[in-house]
């Protein structure tokens, strides 16, 4: 059996961290879904700049957009939306056959409103609505401004995937958003079984701490903070305030493990799928590392609930000088900036390609 399989059997689903026109085209990810226990899907700006930018496939869409007048943005989510519509409907068995616990896609609302709960919440109302599936994602970053932006998308019954989670900190103030929403709804008589995961940020904690920490700490410090979120994930879901909640029928915020590519070159290529296998998370990996795993990949031991050992691995680096709740701001912001970044690029390559497409239709 496959460790794909395995992991599945076990509990935890796999998702896929990259959507392409290609991928869609080629059936490469009906594959996945078919041969790899694939259950579901994310994309963010960066995915979606790549695909754009290292593919013709979008060059007729691009050319018949702009023959219509659209442009930038606009031009954009119209993409983004035929892309990610096509996907919902390869997950929508799964979605019905998990009763809308499983086979979910996300599509990120632009990463400009981050820090704009206003902005972030009338995006989201309005890709929900264009994407018309039940099994789309809108992400919202779970920064301090996007926080009302989750209670209330929740509160209107649109299925959020909290993004930009860095820690068990920013992970209890987005679940307390959710669950808040939730609460709203069961207080003026709405069904609360409104979808969310919250979206826990991995590797990028190794990156930050490489040259900080002795070397016997290497590639240690995401899976402690992961750890110590796994464990208040458990709590909370053990909570008076969930149990009732769940008494109205309410739907559990499920964790995600994001930014499980390893980075390191040095440590192995399934080095957070091993160590992050939990039943009732997610773990939503890049095309290598989903490959990797079908190709030569075993199902770690069980993450234990109380996290296992990272309290002490989080002291050690603590010992050697690292803030881990400052680095978590700071990485929040980075990530922030960094979807900007891609955003900005991500407008530029479309602009571009729009004006190379015209000028060859006119000419």
């Amino acid at each position: 059996m496959k460790a794909t399989q395995t992991l599945h059997d076990l509990g935890q689903s796999i998702w896929l961290d990259n959507i392409t026109r290609d991928l869609l085209d080629s059936g490469t990810l009906k594959r996945y879904i078919d041969e790899w226990s694939v259950t579901g899907l994310t994309s963010n700006p960066t995915i979606f700049d790549h695909a754009i930018k290292n593919s013709s496939s979008y060059d007729v869409a691009i050319r018949e957009k702009v023959s219509e007048g659209k442009s930038g943005e606009a031009l954009f989510f119209e993409l983004a939306l035929e892309d990610i519509t096509r996907a919902a409907a390869l997950f929508r068995p799964i979605h019905g056959r998990t009763d809308g616990v499983d086979g979910w896609v996300s599509l990120e609302v632009s990463p400009l409103l981050a820090y704009d709960p206003a902005g972030s919440l009338a995006a989201a109302r309005s890709l929900h609505t264009r994407g018309g599936q039940p099994n789309l994602f809108i992400k919202i970053p779970g920064t301090k401004a996007g926080l009302p932006a989750i209670e209330e998308a929740i509160f209107a019954g649109i299925p959020v995937n909290v993004t930009l989670l860095f820690s068990r900190e920013q992970y209890l103030a987005a679940a307390d958003a959710y669950l808040r929403g939730v609460e709203r709804r069961i207080a003026r008589g709405l069904a609360p079984n409104v979808g969310s995961v919250a979206s826990i940020f991995v590797s990028r904690w190794d990156v930050a701490a490489t040259g900080k920490a002795p070397e016997s700490l290497r590639g240690k410090l995401g899976i402690a903070i992961a750890g110590r979120t796994y464990k208040a994930y458990r709590e909370l879901l053990a909570s008076s305030r969930w149990q009732s909640a769940l008494n109205f029928g309410a739907r559990p915020q499920r964790l995600l493990w994001a930014s499980t590519g390893t980075k390191d070159p040095k440590a192995s290529d399934l080095l957070y799928v091993n160590a992050l296998t939990a039943p009732f998370t997610v773990n939503t990996m890049p095309d290598n590392t989903l490959q990797a795993l079908a190709d030569h990949g075993e199902t770690g031991a069980v993450l234990p609930a109380d996290g296992g050992d990272c309290e002490q691995v989080l002291a050690q680096f603590a010992g050697a000088g690292i803030d881990v709740d400052a680095l978590a701001a700071r990485l929040q912001d980075e990530g922030a900036r960094s979807f900007v970044q891609s955003w900005n690029e991500l407008l530029a390559v479309i602009e571009s390609k729009s004006a190379a497409l015209k000028k060859a239709t006119a000419g």
